[in-house]
């Protein structure tokens, strides 16, 4: 048995192997090749792979093949070694004739869609296992598409769900004679599949939800899927590991639509990935995604603690990003309501922030002016805000106070925060005379509107009231309504005209504060000039 054994083979220094070179070299083109030069040799000869696909148990199963007549029993869980292992010793037609182990490998995976859901996994992850060493991108698209296709019938008629891994001894098939309806409620029927995909790497969870978009595949369900598997896979991988795979599923939920992909898991993975170096192609993708549905997020979301080296309580930079994300793709695309939602969203956050001793009046000012003016309805939050800030920051010069007033819109204050406007010492004295003042042309444009009703003939209801008069053949039931109806409208219109007399009156107090806020600033104006004379500056502008 020694003299037959007369050549070594040393694969990838893993195993040695003693074997008959007559015997390998007739079956395989490239160690015919290399025993080729050496002949005439009478001594034992080493043949050392470093690259063999497989290694040694790939090796192992290519000499069983030869040493039996190029006759071996080819299934799912050795198909891939052999394929591969018979590629790169050139087992083809042109060395053994029929008998030739990559012919009979090629036969084999055209019956692949036959195989079992068990099948295709083990297959699936045996080429996972070659790479990156061989090139097996074939083997494993086609391998994907079966997957993918298989998956495409469970949605219509369900596979059995997976009990166990690819990797166990027992082979599953893909049902057995238990009822499915009676394993599995209607969310199981789309997501049996989750578990036992978490064998793939990223990369191939990548292929497969590319696979997945270009067959038409729910959106719905290839996000939860990906969640799934980032949360997963972060138990039992290292923190390099656990980069790479967020930053493919980052990747990956950017090209679904992005209705498919809650907010609430695109905030979860920006929390798990705050602390991890991810690139910045995916940080953008994300922050990209949460700002598209910017509307749908809660203050307890957009309340991130800032970036280790940054001052700030909360990473205001981050929500700007967000914001910016969400206006950029134009404010016709963005609905009165939504854009609205954020409006509220942002004030509240705003509130949140204010208190912040070591937030710059610049990004407050930033925060407070990136939204439009039809954002917000009212600006009585806003104003909240800004004081609880100039409360907070006391030592701002006035011009930077003014700039902070000037984000105010007066004509969407209330009348209680103009009247409060117009006593808070921590406001320049303009702003609360613009204040006043905007509040005043408010109740007086009310109030001549009020004194000069429109009468009855030209309103709806008293033209209504002459045809019918005008008309023959009507129910006299009908003309008392109307006649209710103006009655009612008198009453309604005495009880508005009682209610301006007394917001007149409250106009009038306005006027003599306002008035007399006037005279006391041209008092002092007047007192700044005599005491500096040609080094007097006169009032500001109020603001627009």
């Amino acid at each position: 048995m020694e003299v037959c054994c007369d050549l070594e083979v040393d694969v990838n220094g893993e195993e040695s192997f003693m074997v008959n070179k007559r015997v390998i070299a007739s079956y395989s083109g490239k160690l015919s090749k290399l025993l080729g030069k050496s002949k005439g040799s009478t001594r034992n000869l080493k043949v050392v792979f470093h690259d063999f696909p497989g290694g040694a148990e790939s090796f192992e199963l290519i000499s069983r093949f030869c040493y039996n007549n190029g006759s071996i029993d080819i299934t799912p869980s050795n198909i891939s070694l052999l394929h591969f292992a018979a590629l790169f010793m050139e087992m083809n037609i042109s060395v053994s004739g029929a008998r030739n182990l990559f012919e009979k490998t090629e036969k084999s995976l055209e019956e692949m869609r036959y195989w079992t859901w068990s099948e295709l996994l083990i297959a699936l992850k045996q080429c996972q296992d070659l790479l990156p060493a061989t090139n097996c991108l074939p083997l494993l698209e086609k391998c994907l598409d079966c997957i993918v296709g298989r998956l495409a019938l469970a949605s219509e008629a369900s596979p059995c769900p997976s009990t166990s891994s690819p990797d166990s001894s027992g082979i599953r098939f893909s049902c057995d004679t238990r009822s499915t309806e009676s394993l599995k409620t209607s969310s199981s029927r789309s997501t049996w599949w989750f578990e036992d995909l978490l064998v793939l790497d990223p990369n191939l969870v990548e292929m497969l939800v590319k696979s997945m978009v270009t067959r038409k595949f729910d959106h719905v369900t290839i996000s939860r899927f990906l969640f799934y598997y980032q949360k997963s896979k972060f138990y039992t991988v290292e923190s390099d590991a656990k980069r790479t795979i967020a930053e493919a599923v980052i990747d990956m939920l950017y090209i679904l639509d992005q209705s498919s992909v809650s907010c609430k898991t695109l905030f979860w993975i920006l929390r798990v990935v705050q602390n991890m170096n991810i690139n910045k192609s995916s940080r953008n993708k994300l922050e990209s995604m949460i700002g598209s549905q910017l509307d749908q997020a809660s203050l307890d979301n957009l309340l991130v603690p800032s970036p280790h080296g940054i001052n700030h309580l909360y990473d205001v930079n981050l929500v700007l990003r967000f914001l910016n994300s969400f206006l950029r793709g134009g404010t016709a695309k963005a609905s009165p309501m939504r854009l609205r939602k954020v409006g509220v969203l942002v004030d509240l956050y705003i509130a949140e922030v204010a208190p912040d001793p070591c937030l710059r009046p610049s990004k407050f000012l930033a925060l407070a002016m990136v939204l439009p003016d039809a954002a917000r309805d009212s600006y009585d939050e806003l104003y909240r805000a800004i004081d609880m800030y100039l409360e907070v920051h006391g030592g701002l010069s006035e011009e930077e106070k003014m700039k902070l007033c000037c984000l105010l819109n007066y004509e969407k204050l209330s009348e209680e925060a103009c009247i409060h406007l117009s006593q808070n010492a921590k406001f320049p004295s303009k702003s609360a005379v613009q204040a006043l003042i905007s509040q005043q042309v408010k109740l007086k444009s009310l109030f001549h509107a009020t004194n000069n009703p429109k009468s009855y003939g030209d309103s709806p209801l008293g033209v209504t009231e002459v045809d019918n008069e005008g008309r023959n053949g009507h129910d006299s039931n009908e003309q008392r309504v109307l006649y209710a109806g103006k009655l009612d409208l008198l009453a309604d219109n005495e009880k508005l005209r009682e209610h301006l007399h007394g917001m007149q009156w409250r106009v009038m107090e306005l006027e003599k504060m306002c008035k007399k806020m006037q005279t006391q600033m041209a008092k002092f104006t007047k007192s700044r000039v005599l005491s500096s004379h040609s080094h007097a500056r006169s009032l500001p502008k109020l603001c627009s």
